[in-house]
């Protein structure tokens, strides 16, 4: 079996990983692997194909801030990833975020829909099924069920200055993605799901595969080294993400720290250079890191780790702090409170400061001990990788048996 996928990276980011590691999955399975991305420079298992260069992605990008038309860009390149998709000539075209500025959906759908090969797409976001916003409740807009239209999120990924297209955007994705008879959709939530049941794709078969994780990398492991290197001294709060931005709840965890005492820090990883210098004095900043054994040992020694986001759908940090031993306490956001259960975290309104802190309390009060196993154990038994990326094996295999 030959399986392609497409996505913004591969190995790199959260579904960049999940892409690398269904190519791992099949591998194993001697089965072949290819992952077509528009950012190829990280290794991988999977035979790559680059997807355009920054030059077609800078124009791509610009023709969005101007006319409010991503996804329609990037012509050259889609033709020459469909010259390739035909050599390959693979069983299954499994996509995932089809959005970065790198991707002709037009192009890409119409060879979908002529090909007629099974296609398994990953909703990573809301994207596909809205006008134009990636994340339709960061501004509470429900258009998407009838028709996009005057959106109130066009400065918002992906940005537009001057134009709100949105109603054509609507209109050319909904024939587009429903044009291809051969499709299955998979949600890494049962909050993602019930939205595309309620889209414009919902007459196709949904399933639902939660995200996995490398359980024997994340695990708990010792961090006194790790702790050394960034001058962590005692307990702290932990705080990951590949951006950090309004969404991702930074101006929350500033707020958190004027509340906490002096002898619980917050360490936060993945800011940049502007953002580090705004920090109190009270939060340490980590760079962005690849690198697993460092990630890992952050999250094992943390009290707890904290994901006050405000959109999402179902964050990989989450369970790899629950294999780490560490409780998680997050927003009542999207599917981020599917990850866990009364034992393993607690879940916050979202935007509620105060029972963030009330929240931290608890887990401190209980102590790391009391929840180390059980979120061990939820992580191991529900998001192992070799289970949830077995069962999209499993699906190729049952949509081409089936076809």
């Amino acid at each position: 079996m030959k399986v392609l996928q497409i996505n913004t990276t591969v190995n790199s980011g959260s579904h960049g990983r999940i892409a690398e590691d269904i190519g791992l999955s099949l591998i194993q399975m001697c089965h072949e692997s290819y992952i077509a991305s528009a950012y190829t420079g990280r290794p991988s298992r999977s035979q790559k194909i680059k997807i355009g260069s920054n030059l077609d992605r800078k124009f791509h990008g610009l023709r969005t801030r101007l006319c409010d038309r991503h996804g329609f860009g990037s012509k050259a390149s889609t033709r020459q990833l469909i010259d390739q998709i035909v050599k390959i000539d693979p069983d299954i075209i499994h996509l995932h975020n089809i959005h970065g500025y790198y991707l002709n959906i037009r192009y890409l759908f119409v060879y979908l829909r002529l090909s007629n090969k099974p296609v398994v797409w990953t909703f990573h976001d809301c994207w596909p099924f809205t006008g134009h916003c990636s994340y339709f409740d960061a501004v509470n807009c429900y258009k998407w069920k009838t028709g996009c239209h005057n959106c109130p999120n066009i400065h918002g990924y992906p940005k537009s200055y001057f134009f709100d297209n949105s109603r054509m955007n609507y209109r050319d994705k909904k024939e587009l993605f429903t044009s291809v008879r051969r499709m299955v959709l998979v949600s890494p939530s049962q909050w993602m799901s019930s939205h595309l049941g309620n889209s414009f794709l919902h007459d196709n078969e949904i399933k639902v595969i939660y995200n996995g994780i490398d359980t024997d990398n994340f695990r708990p492991v010792k961090a006194d080294s790790l702790k050394e290197k960034y001058k962590i001294k005692g307990k702290y709060i932990l705080g990951v993400a590949n951006i950090w931005n309004e969404r991702k709840g930074l101006d929350d965890f500033i707020k958190l720290s004027s509340m906490t005492k002096p002898e619980l820090q917050i360490v936060l990883v993945g800011l940049n250079r502007n953002q580090e210098r705004k920090l109190p004095s009270s939060i340490i900043s980590i760079s962005r890191t690849e690198n697993i054994d460092d990630l890992a040992a952050l999250y094992s020694a943390a009290e707890v780790f904290v994901n006050p986001t405000y959109v999402d759908n179902f964050p990989t940090t989450n369970i790899e702090a629950l294999a780490c031993g560490t409780p998680v306490i997050t927003y009542n956001t999207g599917g981020s409170p599917e990850a866990v259960d009364e034992n393993t975290g607690i879940i916050v309104n979202k935007g509620d400061i105060g029972g963030l802190f009330s929240a931290v309390k608890v887990v401190l009060d209980n102590g790391k001990n009391h929840y180390t196993y059980t979120c061990r154990e939820r992580a191991v038994r529900l998001f192992n990788k070799s289970d949830r990326f077995g069962d999209y094996v499993s699906l190729y295999r049952n949509f081409i048996e089936g076809s």
